[in-house]
């Protein structure tokens, strides 16, 4: 394939950063300018000469602007194979002169929808023309140069300096992008049609879409790749768009956990000052106090060993000496809604330390589709954001909780949804007192989670384990009594659970045997 000269060039674009820039550096290469409407405009007024659609065409733009390009004269010059006779002969008969090179970038529709627009102007910033030339002169990239993002009219231009034209390796790049612009725009319109304008929930044809990929050193092992990519349309901000105050770049692995410690962090937005200690995508210590400095030592105190190498998120702005205190011990990542001069000060000292400026935490309530690849197929659900109230339990036990105890099951309810099923979350004072995840039974979780409890008591020489006098979080109803009996045994007081279960008499009878208080909160919570 050959270089390709430019001898007229079509520029029509919504964004008109760099045109200007552009449009001179082409005209000094003696190019002709053809354009419409704004474009034409801003290229004139900068002192351009710059020939109009129409002059192409015949015709006059039309319909509000709605019909400019859509016409023989242009796509014919962008889609002739120029040495092919045939192509050639039929633009002599017609006068269809060859269109070079296209500059395009589409109608603001993401920004439109974004801004709360009404439905007739979001209709009316669905682009036509463009995507249609765009593809046009994709398609015959051979021959047509198509630019779609102003990032690349340095390279654009630098081909010209250089050579007088250009490559067909920067024309088959520019043509790959160009596809997978107008492949995500119209997915943007597909999906604004199917959620917002139709309300469905999971439309006949599901587009799933990235941008700005940033490739990762590897993925969950050093053998994978991974890229991060940001999602095509509207969507929440969090971990992909914090700000990196210091640190590593961050791994898949580092992504992955801080989203688990963002997302549970969120839950106490707005609250008392709370601390997220997550490994491995599971919290291992949360708690929430008056100040960030007792969160940070009661969520460290579940559970220090787990704590070692973890991710931390709080929400509130971190000060200098809850920064110093969480850089004794060796940590990955630190998230916050903002940081203090004397928090950065401190983790300064700690080069390798990522230091994430989160800005407003997420809704964890909001909407939206969680997407799970599996072998030919994709798995798709609404998120779990359901949510309960002290108002939505049903006491089930002869003995009702006390308000401590009440306030515990909700804390340990509110953490045990972001814990992996089999969950079972121990809580006390507003602090967790053991964690078990991501067990094959229920009973191990329970158990599991008492005895990292009775390891922090020994390490950190109270009487007796922080799970005496708890309330105990399920993510699922207890099939049996057994977990429920470990919980007893450990020392729980209280109960909550989705209940359920065939057994739950069974569960019920064996909670009031010990003289437990158990709610029910009929929403369950598991987390694959």
């Amino acid at each position: 394939m050959t270089d390709v000269a430019i001898k007229r060039a079509l520029l029509s674009v919504s964004d008109k950063s760099g045109l200007v820039d552009l449009g001179k550096a082409l005209a000094a290469k003696g190019i002709e300018l053809v354009s419409t409407g704004g474009t034409a405009r801003a290229l004139r007024d900068a002192g351009l000469e710059v020939k109009d659609v129409s002059d192409l065409t015949g015709f006059p733009e039309m319909m509000d602007g709605r019909v400019k390009t859509l016409h023989p004269m242009v796509h014919g010059g962008l889609l002739a194979v120029r040495d092919n006779p045939d192509h050639a002969a039929a633009m002599a008969e017609h006068a269809i002169g060859a269109i070079d090179l296209v500059v395009v970038n589409l109608y603001p529709f993401e920004a439109t929808v974004a801004k709360g627009a009404g439905r007739d102007e979001i209709i009316e910033n669905i682009d036509i023309g463009g995507p249609s030339m765009v593809r046009s002169a994709a398609k015959n990239h051979q021959f047509v140069t198509i630019v779609t993002d102003p990032a690349d009219y340095g390279t654009l231009v630098g081909e010209l300096e250089a050579a007088g034209a250009t490559s067909f390796e920067f024309r088959r790049k520019c043509a790959a992008k160009a596809f997978a612009a107008t492949a995500a725009y119209d997915s943007m319109i597909s999906q604004w049609f199917a959620f917002a304008d139709q309300g469905e929930t999971f439309p006949g044809m599901l587009a799933v879409n990235g941008k700005e990929p940033t490739e990762l050193r590897y993925g969950e092992n050093p053998h994978q790749k991974a890229a991060l990519y940001t999602p095509v349309g509207p969507h929440a901000k969090g971990i992909a768009q914090a700000e990196q105050l210091q640190g590593k770049e961050l791994s898949y692995n580092n992504y992955n956990d801080a989203d688990a410690a963002l997302e549970l962090c969120a839950e106490f937005a707005g609250g008392d000052p709370a601390v997220v200690i997550v490994k491995h995508a599971n919290p291992c210590g949360v708690a929430q106090a008056s100040s960030l400095i007792e969160a940070w030592n009661e969520a460290l105190a579940c559970d220090s060993v787990s704590a070692f190498g973890g991710i931390v998120a709080v929400n509130a702005e971190l000060d200098g000496e809850t920064a110093a205190a969480i850089c004794e011990i060796f940590t990955e990542v630190v998230i916050a809604p903002s940081v203090s001069e004397e928090a950065r000060e401190a983790f300064a000292k700690k080069k390798n330390l990522r230091l994430l400026v989160a800005g407003e935490l997420p809704d964890p309530r909001r909407g939206g589709l969680m997407v799970k690849p599996i072998t030919g197929g994709l798995l798709v659900q609404t998120r779990d954001n359901g949510a309960i109230s002290q108002d939505d339990l049903k006491v089930v036990t002869q003995r009702e909780p006390t308000e401590q105890e009440l306030k515990d099951c909700i804390f340990a309810w509110t953490v045990a949804r972001h814990v992996k099923s089999n969950a079972i979350v121990y809580a006390k004072d507003g602090a967790t007192a053991g964690i078990g995840a991501g067990q094959m039974n229920r009973r191990d979780s329970s158990r599991i989670a008492a005895m990292k409890a009775a390891e922090a008591a020994e390490k950190y020489g109270w009487d007796k384990s922080r799970t005496v006098g708890s309330a105990v979080a399920s993510d699922a109803f207890f099939p049996f009594a057994d977990g429920l009996l470990a919980a007893a045994e450990a020392g729980a007081t209280a109960i909550i659970q989705p209940g359920g279960s065939i057994r739950d008499e069974e569960v019920i009878a064996a909670a009031d045997e010990h003289d437990l208080a158990m709610v029910f909160t009929g929403m369950r919570h598991f987390r694959h």
